[in-house]
């Protein structure tokens, strides 16, 4: 029989034990709430998993559309980015599918043609954790850039406040700058 036959007649079980291995990289209580709450809008984050781990592993079988892949992994990417784990643990749960594939399929191995097709198909794994890979830096540079902002924006106000800084008319450049305080404590004006 043809790998993808085996992983069409198997796809439900493979999705659900993918699925049941990355909800364990949260910790139990998380992962507890995961599993159990099916209302899509009391639990967002495990039913956007459960959503694009399916809809992955239907690109996945049919063939690489880096598109496709794209849209469904990001938002996966996204939720695990603002959350506490590092690159590797945002990312890796993609590689789970490998030996999910191999634990239920073991035995068809045997054939060398599945088992070829299993090689081709693993290196369509990898690709996609190349892709996570790359949304979750996008995911982080931005959440690095939102967090500077933030902080600029709250050091102004608070020189504002402090009335370190004025309104200058400027003709060539218009706007405000610091004022550096005079040798007695207080602000040139």
């Amino acid at each position: 029989m043809k790998l993808d036959k085996l992983l069409s007649q198997h796809k439900t079980a493979l999705v659900k034990r993918w699925f049941d291995e990355v909800v364990k990289t949260y910790p139990v209580d998380t992962a507890r709430f995961l599993k159990q709450q099916k209302d899509p809008f009391a639990n967002p984050v495990g039913r956007t998993t459960l959503n694009g781990l399916e809809a992955m592993f239907d690109v996945l079988e049919t063939g690489v559309d880096r598109e496709a892949l794209n849209s469904f992994l990001d938002p996966i990417i996204r939720i695990r980015a603002i959350q506490d784990f590092t690159p590797s643990q945002a990312t890796s749960f993609i590689l789970f599918l490998k030996q999910i594939i191999r634990d239920t399929l073991g035995k068809e191995f045997q054939d060398p043609d599945v088992m070829a097709s299993f090689l081709n198909f693993e290196s369509r794994i990898d690709d996609l954790c190349l892709m996570a890979f790359d949304i979750y830096v996008k995911c982080r540079e931005k959440l690095y850039q939102i967090q500077a902002n933030e902080m600029r924006n709250t050091t102004f106000r608070a020189f504002q406040r402090a009335g370190l800084v004025k309104d200058v008319p400027d003709e060539d450049s218009p706007g405000l700058r610091l004022i550096s305080p005079t040798k007695n404590g207080d602000c040139n004006k």
